[in-house]
């Protein structure tokens, strides 16, 4: 802003195309109240209003979630007599899509096509994928379907998308058919198309099915990135195949493809559930050290998964004290790891530290949950503790937990 009045008071006069680009950087740079400041400023004193100047800062608007004010400006628009086009129409309904008004999106899309705006790819694809994130696959096909009848041809997005959809409501065999279809239609599936229905299949346990689709990738020269092996990984280690899975995180270091902290905790997962337990716990614990050696950081999950099975093999003491670690570095700890501490506890008939902890954990604002309470309290009456079970009961039903 300082630079444009600083070039105003020198004389200069700036064109549409120049404050068009100026109002576009201050959106690029986070700056949406100077542009819609700057916008105000310049509005028919220093140069008439366009659709893309608009579209600009609407889209800024709904990128920072504020889109009852985009759609405040969109209104301004229409009263000013600049008519919306596609792109105002799809940034709109994105932003109320990210804001989960899906209702106000579908009205502004009906809206759009009744003042015959014909919606175009990107359009479509926000629809897809709005509704495909509610699991509502059906509604989502609708407007796939709407799409083909208006003449737009769907793109690896849209297609991938509608797998999704189906891959998140474990419609496995549906979300096939779409992947089948994309390749007889002429579109390419991508590394995206092809993860997406490895991570599908593997969570419903069809791991042979992922690797079949994972060693397609490959004859077809499409480099496998770290979410397609995380999610193999992921399915082989939850089927007990831990040798396939370590083979994987050495063949990603071997092609240049860095595991993430989701490939290790999913690597952690399988190596702490299987019948060697000790044996893989210390491997698990040496995973843990490498994790941290390649500069990775470890999460809650990374540490909940390793308590848990510490806790599982009789390992109370270890567990406490990887806990207590987190504790001194000042780690913000949440429900699910003080539950398995506190589940370790009470496997060993350790009560009072089991309500220690549940303590420690309302002291240090963590919220207990459902299953916090459900532990402790089936413990204490499988041990004739009935009174404290009772009030526990008690403090569970006043939370609303019951």
């Amino acid at each position: 802003m300082h630079f444009h009045d600083k070039v105003v008071a020198l004389g200069f006069r700036l064109d549409q195309v120049s404050y068009g680009t100026l109002i576009n950087g201050l959106c690029k740079v986070g700056e949406t109240t100077a542009a819609l400041q700057l916008l105000r400023q310049i509005d028919g004193k220093l140069i008439q209003l366009n659709v893309v100047m608009y579209n600009t800062v609407i889209d800024s608007m709904c990128k920072d979630k504020l889109v009852d004010d985009a759609f405040d400006l969109y209104s301004e628009m229409v009263a000013k007599r600049i008519s919306p086009d596609v792109v105002t129409y799809s940034t709109l309904i994105s932003g109320f899509c990210i804001v989960g008004k899906l209702k106000a999106a579908i009205d502004l899309f009906n809206k759009m096509v009744l003042e015959n705006i014909n919606p175009n790819v990107l359009t479509f694809n926000i629809l897809v994928d709005a509704f495909c994130k509610e699991r509502k696959v059906k509604e989502a096909n609708n407007v796939f379907a709407m799409m083909i009848r208006k003449g737009v041809k769907p793109d690896v997005v849209t297609y991938s998308t509608l797998m999704d959809g189906y891959c998140l409501v474990k419609e496995m065999n549906k979300a096939k058919g779409i992947f089948n279809t994309m390749a007889q239609s002429g579109v390419t599936p991508n590394v995206r198309s092809y993860s997406i229905m490895i991570n599908g299949f593997c969570k419903v346990k069809m791991v042979d099915e992922a690797l079949n689709l994972f060693k397609e990738m490959r004859c077809r020269n499409i480099i496998p990135d770290v979410v397609a092996y995380s999610s193999l990984i992921d399915g082989l280690g939850k089927s007990g195949r831990i040798s396939h899975a370590l083979k994987l995180v050495d063949e990603m270091h071997d092609r240049g493809i860095q595991p993430n902290i989701v490939t290790y905790n999913s690597m952690l997962d399988a190596l702490c559930k299987t019948k060697y337990e000790n044996r893989h716990v210390e491997m698990a614990i040496a995973l843990l050290t490498k994790v941290t050696d390649e500069g990775i950081q470890p999460n809650m999950k990374t540490y909940t998964i390793l308590i848990g099975r510490l806790c599982k093999v009789g390992r109370l003491e270890d567990a406490q004290k990887v806990f207590e670690d987190l504790l001194v570095k000042g780690c913000n700890l949440d429900v699910y790891i003080y539950t398995v501490m506190i589940q370790g506890f009470c496997n060993k008939g350790l009560f009072d530290e089991a309500l220690t902890m549940l303590s420690k954990m309302k002291d240090n604002s963590c919220i207990p949950n459902a299953t916090t309470y459900e532990i402790i309290i089936r413990s204490l009456f499988d041990k004739g503790e009935n009174d404290m079970a009772e009030k526990l009961l008690c403090e569970m039903i006043a939370m609303g937990l019951l």
